[in-house]
């Protein structure tokens, strides 16, 4: 277990599509555990294999302390449509507004190859939505109409409740979504 460099954006193994995972032994436990190091240390929700230069079809997201270890996932159901801040640990720096579905239904592998589900809604649905775009090339960036739709995440000293006139986003909701998907 230890802390990995993440991919950044330009990096190309971030828009490699993961490979199935078809040996459940000791290289897969070690790029899981890697993987939940590195993402708590970002800190972040999530983190794909590829973003640590593994294109394997594994990830991990943590929401409200539950570790989810995600190997060879699908999405097998849907609904409805949420809005919402997200980043990530590859584009630091940046958030946008991205509509995901508001619900979804997730059949995975644990590391020992056994099949479970995962049913999400909110930062849970969202991340692992996430997190199963980076398993196969796809960054939330590709959602945007325009690379104008980023949000410049500002630096520590500035002001928490600086939100816009315009009615926008404040800048501790953004640092929020910036550190709540990898």
């Amino acid at each position: 277990m230890s802390v990995k460099p993440i991919a950044l954006l330009g990096d190309p193994r971030l828009r490699l599509k993961g490979e199935p995972v078809d040996s459940f032994g000791k290289h897969l436990a070690g790029l899981l555990d890697d993987l939940a190091d590195t993402m708590r240390h970002a800190p972040g929700v999530g983190l794909a294999a590829p973003q640590l230069g593994e294109a394997l079809r594994a990830c991990v997201v943590e929401v409200q302390g539950h570790l989810h270890e995600l190997v060879n996932p699908k999405i097998v159901r849907s609904s409805g449509d949420d809005n919402d801040l997200e980043g990530c640990l590859s584009i630091p720096g940046y958030v946008a507004y991205v509509t995901r579905r508001e619900k979804v239904w997730v059949v995975a592998q644990d590391r020992r190859g056994r099949t479970y589900k995962v049913a999400g809604s909110g930062l849970l649905g969202r991340a692992l939505q996430h997190e199963l775009d980076h398993l196969d090339g796809k960054l939330y960036i590709d959602y945007l109409d325009s690379m104008d739709d980023l949000i410049a995440v500002g630096g520590p000293d500035e002001d928490d409740a600086a939100g816009g006139e315009d009615g926008g986003p404040t800048e501790g909701a953004i640092r929020e979504a910036q550190h709540a998907l990898a």
